[in-house]
């Protein structure tokens, strides 16, 4: 037994004797955590569920998630009510980070997701028979009345629910390029809204929308396929950041990276979930394929949970080493 517990002392992990029987003692036994994450976006649950897979072999007690608006999430991660959301969009979330207290109540941790992207869109074939490849073509009342689907003589977007980040950059930008008087931003349930768009769409009408990957729109209505994504005629962020990339494009927006938000003393008190945090990375190939399953019919609670599994079972060896480097960490 003192040859057992100096190897697993060697190995830099705690050990327990129950029973005469070496047990590890992870760092997260005798905790809870709360996650909290956005509401009405489905396909935010999976990542959530990946993590919380994660945290449970650390030891800890996973609580059902809170769900919240992106104002009142970053809130209650602030103010100790809930102690991390695994969804944050790095510029996308700026200003509700700082709103909300920004670097003297929360952090936010690693780069779980990269590459997400935003754009604004249109049916391709009305693309190519008007030219149309920059949002500010919308300022002409008869390119804007080619999306017009309510016989108000403007054009009509299918946006961002009140109160996501992506809602921020669309209200400032219709007032940039002019737009008012010619796009109408139409919001509510945003995947309502897509459904009835893309029936629109079936029915060879023309259309114009927003959306993001990681999201299954883009599997449905393909960039350079269905749709073209257009340019706009300059930056225009709040925050006035630059959106023009290498190749001279510019989406609008900026191409954010998706990270860990947590509550700071959660942190400086759970080191091992705050490195865990650190180090798990997910392709935003393998949540695009996920979330096109939910669309297609595995969206209940427990099959995106047993897609969670099956994410960590088929990323083993990494997830493992994650594990343990972060059980470790002190």
């Amino acid at each position: 037994m003192r040859l057992i517990t100096k190897l697993v002392c060697a190995a830099g992990l705690p050990f327990l004797l129950v029973g005469g029987v070496a047990h590890a003692q992870m760092p997260g036994e005798g905790k809870t955590v709360q996650p909290i994450r956005p509401a009405g976006i489905q396909g935010n649950i999976f990542p959530h569920d990946v993590i919380a897979i994660g945290l449970e072999m650390l030891g800890y007690k996973v609580k059902p998630a809170l769900e919240a608006d992106y104002p009142p999430l970053h809130l209650a991660i602030a103010q100790g009510d809930a102690d991390y959301m695994a969804t944050e969009w790095i510029p996308t979330h700026d200003a509700f980070y700082q709103q909300a207290g920004g670097d003297d109540t929360m952090e936010r941790v690693g780069k779980y997701i990269t590459g997400a992207g935003q754009g604004y869109f249109i049916d391709k074939v009305t693309a190519d028979k008007y030219g149309i490849n920059n949002l500010g073509q919308l300022a002409d009342p008869k390119i804007a009345k080619l999306f017009d689907s309510n016989g108000d003589g403007k054009a009509d977007l299918t946006g961002c629910n009140p109160g996501w980040g992506c809602e921020r950059v669309i209200e400032h930008q219709l007032d940039a390029f002019k737009l008012r008087d010619t796009v109408t931003h139409n919001q509510g349930s945003y995947f309502a809204l897509i459904a009835d768009m893309i029936t629109r769409y079936q029915a060879s009408q023309p259309i114009l929308f927003y959306t993001w990957t990681p999201q299954w729109v883009g599997a449905v209505l393909r960039p350079g396929k269905e749709v073209t994504q257009l340019d706009v005629p300059f930056s225009a962020m709040p925050d006035g950041k630059d959106t023009k990339q290498a190749d001279g494009r510019n989406p609008g927006f900026g191409v954010d990276t998706i990270v860990f938000l947590a509550n700071k003393k959660f942190l400086a008190e759970n080191p091992a979930a705050k490195r865990l945090f650190e180090l798990v990375h997910m392709p935003i190939e393998d949540m695009n394929a996920v979330i096109l399953r939910q669309h297609n019919g595995e969206n209940s609670e427990e099959q995106i949970m047993q897609q969670a599994h099956e994410w960590v079972d088929a990323h083993k060896d990494q997830f493992d080493a994650w594990v343990k480097e972060a059980a470790a960490a002190k």
